[in-house]
């Protein structure tokens, strides 16, 4: 059971700290009560608001208002507002005749963030940008690497035969170890 005292802002929070958006939650003693949303509604959407008493029959012809001002009567006790815009945005409520007024209710709307499309031609040059990236350190290595190979090929490091080769004894070094072998990059 709800009372007049229970009205305020509520949020959620999570262990980490982190909280949600908050609602105002307003509980009066009257008998006429306008439901409309709690969190912001985004630009383009349709929104209904509801004219309601606490007792049957819950759907009579109601009298809506925004900002003090007359939006227009509905036989159902029910408005629809068509693709909000930042102008619906304001202070709503509703009125039954013979039942009384509704506390006021805050509608807030959200701009639509539209992501405006790349155009064809900046996405080339991203395209052109990304294999630069990812070509660009192959091309310089493999250069690199065929210049040491052409390099080390050249001449300047003659073959060395057995005759001209410094003659080693394994006694003169403890951790000698023979390998044999080329090596060609």
């Amino acid at each position: 059971y709800i009372v007049t005292w229970d009205s305020g802002v509520y949020w959620c929070e999570s262990r980490d700290g982190t909280t949600s958006n908050t609602i105002n939650i307003t509980v009066t003693g009257g008998s006429v009560i306008l439901q409309s949303p709690v969190l912001p509604v985004m630009e383009g959407d349709d929104v209904t608001l509801h004219c309601k008493t606490k007792t049957p029959p819950s759907n009579l012809p109601a009298a809506f208002y925004k900002d003090g001002s007359l939006i227009r009567p509905e036989s159902a006790g029910h408005m629809t507002i068509r693709h909000v815009s930042k102008s619906d945005e304001g202070l709503y409520k509703c009125h039954i005749s013979s039942h009384g007024e509704s506390p006021p209710s805050w509608i807030s709307v959200s701009a639509l963030h539209i992501p405006t499309p790349v155009s064809p031609s900046l996405h080339l040059v991203f395209r052109l940008l990304l294999h630069l990236v990812v070509f660009c350190p192959y091309c310089i290595s493999t250069v690199l690497m065929v210049s040491l190979y052409r390099r080390r090929h050249t001449g300047n490091d003659l073959p060395v035969s057995m005759e001209t080769a410094p003659s080693y004894q394994a006694e003169d070094y403890d951790d000698f170890v023979a390998v044999s072998g080329e090596h060609h990059f």
